[in-house]
């Protein structure tokens, strides 16, 4: 039997990396003589990128004249905190190893652009590990659009249909139906209440890392 391929989101999938997100927007905040935010109130929207988190932070959408310093401040600003306080989510490391123990390939499609992931995965010595990395910038589209992880499965030589695309949002199981993958959706990440995971219709839901091996 063909073993299967895994594709992992990384923001809210592999990585907690709300707190250093959170960081980069409450720096803006505190240069201003505002008041931070709760992490709290940052995390849901932290595996949406800068121009959620910079609404939720800054009440500021991407066509506000301010918009391009805001996110050029934030971007700055994660540069130097990306790596603070960025961990695995708890179980990440051991599944992590239980696939290479299995010889069962995995790889990393997010929508981080280059020079963010590059650092991160490299500080935490995935590099060699990931069977590809794809990151937001790789190609023109990124998800929800399904040409990265199309381009993953056609670098890594195996079918759409044999490769489960893991991740935690709505836009992650829309890359992953176009894409013809099988998604699975974390119920550890950054879902907030007001959002049911189960209208997503994914393939199935993992409510711990190791739930993955279930699927496999």
């Amino acid at each position: 039997m063909k073993k299967p391929t895994v594709l992992f989101d990384l923001d809210g999938t592999l990585l907690d990396t709300a707190p250093d997100l959170a960081e980069a927007v409450n720096k803006i905040r505190r240069e201003r003589d505002l008041p931070e935010l709760a992490l709290e109130t940052l995390r849901p929207h932290a595996g949406f990128g800068s121009k959620a988190l910079l609404k939720v932070g800054m009440d500021t959408d991407d066509d506000h004249p301010t918009y391009p310093e805001l996110l050029h401040e934030f971007l700055s600003n994660y540069q130097s905190c990306s790596m603070q306080s960025t961990r695995f989510f708890p179980g990440i490391e051991a599944l992590l190893n239980t696939l290479d123990e299995k010889q069962i390939r995995w790889g990393i499609v997010t929508n981080k652009p280059e020079r963010f992931t590059t650092p991160i995965i490299q500080q935490l010595q995935l590099d060699q590990r990931a069977a590809c990395i794809i990151s937001g910038d790789t190609l023109a589209q990124r998800k929800p659009h399904p040409a990265q992880i199309t381009h993953a499965c056609e670098l890594l030589n195996v079918k759409p249909t044999d490769t489960f695309y893991v991740g935690d949002t709505f836009i992650d199981v829309q890359a992953s139906t176009a894409a013809g993958t099988r998604s699975l959706v974390v119920l550890y990440g950054y879902t907030s209440e007001q959002e049911n995971p189960y209208d997503w219709k994914a393939e199935g839901y993992l409510h711990q890392p190791s739930d993955l091996m279930n699927w496999l």
